[in-house]
Parts: C-alpha cells; sequence; structure tokens
C-alpha cells in the first residue's frame, strides 16, 4: 500500500482552502501580518505541492501598515468558475479588531491577480463562495447573530447573494445556522457546497485551539433551513488527549478528484516537548466518503493519522527546492516572507550581485513595525539554519544577524554588534517583551557565520569566523518561547536575516552570502 506522510504542507500554512480545474489542484492558506499575502500551492496528486506564488502580492493589494501580530490576512478561500479564479478573505486591520472582507480575481492562478473588491456591509471573518447551478453566486461568513449571542464566543453562519457585475453584495442576508455543538464557541470557517442536490454546509466549532472540530448541515434550498447529521462533529482530535500527536483538527475545505474521490483539507498541529506548537498550524489531508449523504472521514477511525494511504491518482513529484539559497536569482524564493508591507528600499539583490543586502531601518523586530528582515517558515521539529554575513558595525546602534522569531515579543536573535571598540556576536533571548543577553563572544573579522540547530525544544546556536569551524555560542537553550503556547496569537515560527539602527538612520548594511535551511530527521 502507497502512503503519505501528513502535514502535506508543514510550518505556518494555517486555514487551507482547496479547488480543482480538470487534473490540478490549487490551495491557499493564512498569512496574517506577514508580505507577500495568500501563498498558492499547486497539485496534480494532492499529496505533493509546489508553491506557484502569493496571490496578494503587491504593495496597493495589501497594505499591512500597524497591523498587529497576528492580525491581517485571515482564512483565504479559493474557487474557480467559468475561466476565472476567485480567492476571497478577511483583512483584519487595526487594533480595535476592524475587519473588511474582499476579493481578488486571476485567470491564471500564478497572477497576477486583481486589486481587491471591497464589500460593504458584510461583517465577520473568514467569507466563502459558492456558485450555484442557476448562475447566482452567494457570499458565506460569520457574525454575531442579530438577535445577540447567548454565550461568549456565539456566532452564527450567514448568507448574501453577490453580484459579480456590481462587485457588491445585494439581496437579504439570510441566517444559515450557529452551529451543531451546544455552546461550543466561535462558529466559523464557513464553506458551502452543492452536491447531488444538497446544499451542504461546513464549518468549525470551538475555537482554532485544542477543542476545534469540523461540523457539517445540509439543506434543499441554499437559504435554509439546514437539518445537521446526528454524527457531528464529523472530525475533531479534542478527545485524543494533549499528547497525541495531531492536535487541534479543523477548519476544513473539500474537494472530488478527477476519479471520484473525496478528500478533506484541514490545519492541525504538531506539538512537541510537551503541549507546544512552535510550528504553528499547518495543512493536512484526509480522505472520506459519503454514506446515507453524510461525510464519514477516514471510514473505521474517523481522525487524521500521520501516514495514510496514497490517493487514487497518479504521483506528481515536483523537482525538490534546494535546501541554500545562494541569493543569485533575480527576485526573492516564494518562501521569503516579510513582516508587513515592506516600506523603503531596505533589500537588494541586485546592489551586490549574489548576496542578499539588507540596509538598515531605525525600526526594530522588537516592534510591530516593518523592519529590515526576510525570512521563511520553521517546518520541521529537527532542523538547522546557517548563513554567511559580511558586516561592520560603525556605531553601538547597529546590528545585524539571525532571528528565529514567533513575534515582536517572542525572539531569539543571534546578533554582530558594537561595544566600545569591540565587535560582538551575542545571543538575545526575548520574552514577553525583555530581552536577555544568553551568550556573548569577540569576534575578530567582519565576514560572521551563523548557525542554529534544533532538536525538539532544544535549540543550539554557534559562530565562527572560519568556514564551518563552528564555535558553540550557547546549547540545549529551551525553544518553547517560539510556540503560540507561550507567546499567543495565530502564526508560527520564523528564522531570518535582519539588519536595524535600533531607532537611528544609518546607510549600513549587512551582506548575507547564501542561507540556509535544512529538515533533519523527525
Amino acid at each position: 500500500m502507497k502512503t503519505f506522510k501528513n502535514p502535506i504542507i508543514p510550518g505556518f500554512y494555517p486555514d487551507p482552502s482547496i479547488c480543482r480545474v480538470g487534473e490540478d489542484y490549487y490551495l491557499v492558506t493564512s498569512s496574517f501580518e506577514y508580505f507577500p499575502g495568500v501563498p498558492i500551492f499547486h497539485s496534480k496528486d494532492l499529496v505533493n505541492w509546489k508553491q506557484i506564488g502569493h496571490v496578494l502580492d503587491r504593495p496597493e493589494q495589501l497594505n499591512l501598515d500597524q497591523t498587529p501580530n497576528s492580525r491581517g490576512i485571515y482564512a483565504p478561500t479559493i474557487r474557480y468558475h467559468e475561466g476565472v479564479f476567485y480567492m476571497i478573505t478577511t483583512f483584519v486591520v487595526s487594533k480595535t479588531g476592524a475587519r473588511l472582507n474582499f476579493y481578488v480575481t486571476a485567470t491564471d492562478p500564478r497572477g497576477p491577480w486583481s486589486d481587491p473588491n471591497w464589500l460593504e456591509d458584510a461583517p465577520g471573518i473568514d467569507p466563502s463562495l459558492l456558485f450555484d447551478d442557476d448562475g447566482k453566486v452567494y457570499y458565506t461568513g460569520n457574525r454575531k447573530p442579530p438577535s445577540g449571542q447567548q454565550y461568549k464566543k456565539h456566532n452564527e453562519i450567514w448568507l448574501q447573494e453577490l453580484d459579480l457585475e456590481k462587485k457588491q453584495l445585494v439581496g437579504p442576508k439570510y441566517s444559515l445556522w450557529d452551529g451543531a455543538l451546544k455552546n461550543a464557541h466561535a462558529q466559523e470557517a464557513p464553506h458551502l457546497y452543492k452536491i447531488d442536490g444538497w446544499y451542504y454546509l461546513i464549518i468549525a466549532e470551538g475555537g482554532t485551539g485544542h477543542t476545534h472540530a469540523v461540523t457539517i448541515a445540509r439543506s434543499k434550498e441554499v437559504t435554509g433551513p439546514y437539518e445537521m447529521t446526528e454524527t457531528n462533529p464529523i472530525l475533531t482530535h479534542r478527545h485524543l488527549g494533549n499528547n497525541h500527536p495531531v492536535v487541534n483538527v479543523g477548519h476544513a475545505d473539500i474537494v472530488e478528484t478527477q476519479n471520484g474521490e473525496w478528500w478533506m483539507v484541514a490545519l492541525a498541529s504538531r506539538p512537541y516537548g510537551g503541549y507546544y506548537r512552535n510550528l504553528g498550524r499547518e495543512t493536512f489531508l484526509v480522505p472520506f466518503i459519503w454514506e446515507d449523504g453524510w461525510p464519514i472521514v477516514n471510514p473505521g477511525k474517523g481522525i487524521i493519522e500521520p501516514e495514510m494511504e496514497f490517493p487514487y491518482l497518479p504521483e506528481h513529484k515536483w523537482p525538490a527546492l534546494p535546501h541554500a539559497d545562494s541569493f543569485e536569482a533575480e527576485q526573492l524564493d516564494d518562501r521569503w516572507n516579510f513582516i508587513r508591507t515592506p516600506r523603503g528600499d531596505f533589500w537588494s539583490l541586485s546592489d551586490r550581485p549574489g548576496y542578499l543586502r539588507i540596509k538598515a531601518k531605525p525600526e526594530t523586530i522588537m516592534e510591530e513595525e516593518n523592519p529590515a528582515f526576510v525570512g521563511r517558515r520553521q517546518q520541521h521539529i529537527n532542523f538547522f539554519a546557517q548563513t554567511v554575513m559580511e558586516f561592520e558595525a560603525k556605531t553601538e546602534h547597529e546590528m545585524a544577524g539571525l532571528v528565529l522569531l514567533q513575534n515582536h515579543n517572542y525572539q531569539f536573535r543571534v546578533e554582530v554588534l558594537l561595544e566600545g571598540s569591540q565587535t560582538f556576536v551575542r545571543l538575545v533571548r526575548r520574552e514577553a517583551g525583555e530581552d536577555k543577553v544568553i551568550a556573548k563572544e569577540q569576534v575578530d573579522k567582519h565576514t560572521v557565520y551563523l548557525k542554529v540547530e534544533a532538536y525538539g525544544q532544544d535549540y543550539s546556536f554557534f559562530y565562527t569566523t572560519k568556514p564551518f569551524d563552528w564555535r558553540i555560542l550557547a546549547e540545549n537553550v529551551d525553544g518553547r518561547i517560539l510556540s503560540t503556547d507561550v507567546a499567543d496569537g495565530f502564526v508560527g515560527a520564523y528564522i531570518g536575516m535582519y539588519c536595524s539602527g535600533n531607532g537611528k538612520r544609518t546607510d549600513n548594511y549587512a551582506d548575507f552570502d547564501w542561507f540556509e535551511y535544512h529538515g533533519l530527521e523527525e
């Protein structure tokens, strides 16, 4: 029996949404405060995925200025209809929690995608679209019930027609459903489908934490009334305990293959070193069948397994991605991101060909700003990452180096800086907004190699001025501060390169010759 391993997209890729066009599958995930927004993937077999870009890759599409940590772009949905791709999502834009919903379109999923079409009077989060048989298009989202919340975080799912010509919602709003589970908060992530004459409504309940769950209801009419199956929730791991290898399963979308199989993508997490989830919420895959008009997920087991039987599709592997980026391309690889919309000319691949130059900005990575940071997701429980940097600090304000980031208040920084007339490399552990220097060593050259190696929650840090003659900076440092279980929020850990003037303007910069990230056996 041929099998595949979950997650199919490891690391911080939550809230997956999927669609099929012929024999091609496309998937998008949330991106929150990171830019570009909404990574998009392509697959031929549902298991092997290749990132083909981002949906929101232009500053005029996505202004993340001042967006707080774990706000920004929530829960995108991707759909395809009559030659056009649609991506609809929520932009949570302010510290007060203001939420705006919009959609963009493209004829090629690689882009370019349109500028946002903002929808007025569209409360709530997690919008989705249904293209009905009669040509009508329906919007679904969540909101507080008009009659009032009966308990904390009590929401309902609502529906309204979307006029694609006017690019606005029209007609009455309909209250569809407020969930299957009594007092289960945070009814969200609605997806509406029409299958064999029935309208099926799949939602998430219980919040995106340990009690996350997938439930379903159906109706013969799009506006209801909706009835639920007595087998709800159709998927959850809440009953499996904190020690299960896959937890907080929910936020599902479904797709039928060209061979008639049905599959579900959902988010889940892999805790390690206790109930700590440094990798954030990842994308998983699980099969289901229809029985008596309702889905039965992973028949006989009912859960997502770390290893499962491969879909009945020809396996299609993409060329393996390189572990190292030598920065010789004209554009940054799709795996690299910025924190919020990049402002200012602070990075370059052309100023010094073959290097990534990061120019110091006054903004720091300890603020909810757009610092001079270029990073990628941690995708493995065990991994190492290393880079070589040329940097000469001219003042004590300037620093550059390697950052492991959960958010602006929880991070590790391996930074080169000037103290007096001496240059040092130091490890800083930042927890709850307070910095603590863990280790510091003097260096006598401006070319410094930096490395982090992690086995579970033991993170070790190294440096050298001679190629790969590693010296220990600090060993077995507890990495749990990189988990949302400590730091709060919805994102996963990032690793990247950084340069800052720490509040001062400077024309200094750091040149990175290459960066290597490598997952280790788990």
